[in-house]
């Protein structure tokens, strides 16, 4: 093998990293994000059935606040997005996934995820609500 074709063998590489690379970053921001829909959907059920238990989204018949508790799911998005009560009174309520670190810099279209007690979805980005989730 001469040292031309080793040099054309590295700029072909280099060539292909240059297209794949971006449509890589592209998949792994598009897939974290759907997984943060996903967690702010379990987080959801848990309202709900903590509404089924006190009647209300916002305490505890003891006067207990309401916080999420600290799944598997939402363990695992940390350094991603941040799952949290955005607000909450006694009949409604409003879930957040706010992307964090390098997810923040790379997903500004979707940006942050918000999801109601009545399934209503939304984003604080330019894109449309059915693209980001």
């Amino acid at each position: 093998m001469t040292l031309i074709e080793l040099m054309i063998a590295v700029v072909i590489v280099g060539i292909l990293t240059m297209i794949a690379y971006p449509n890589y970053t592209s998949h792994v921001v598009k897939s974290r994000r759907g997984q943060a829909t996903a967690c702010l959907q379990e987080a959801s059920q848990f309202m709900e059935r903590f509404y089924t238990t006190n009647l209300r989204y916002d305490q505890t018949t003891g006067g207990a606040a309401v916080s999420l508790p600290t799944t598997s799911c939402i363990q695992d998005m940390s350094g991603r997005y941040v799952i949290s009560i955005g607000s909450v009174n006694a009949n409604s309520f409003v879930l957040r996934a706010t992307p964090q670190g390098a997810q923040a810099s790379s997903d500004t279209q979707c940006g942050t995820l918000s999801l109601s007690q009545n399934g209503t979805k939304a984003v604080s980005g330019t894109a449309a609500v059915a693209s980001c989730w």
